[in-house]
């Protein structure tokens, strides 16, 4: 079980709550999970979202191991140039 934190419009997207408890041991079950149990979820998922491990972020590692004690983060991905 690790503890992530919702960033931004993510909260919102999942009916207004920051921080979640899932049960995943890496990124792309992490993903899987969060569309399952949060549908407003899924179209940020599409989009692109960064994950931030203890300060790294990681944007298409979805095989990337989550540490039980990590500090984990989801943020929208920005766009521009």
């Amino acid at each position: 079980m690790v503890e992530v934190t919702l960033w931004g419009s993510l909260g919102r997207a999942a009916g207004g709550t920051s921080k979640l408890d899932i049960e995943a041991k890496d990124i792309r079950e992490l993903f899987r999970k969060l569309a399952e149990q949060h549908p407003g979820l899924q179209p940020w998922i599409d989009r692109g979202i960064a994950v931030s491990i203890d300060g790294t972020i990681y944007r298409d590692t979805w095989s990337k191991q989550l540490p039980q004690d990590a500090e984990i983060f989801l943020l929208p991905r920005l766009a521009g140039g």
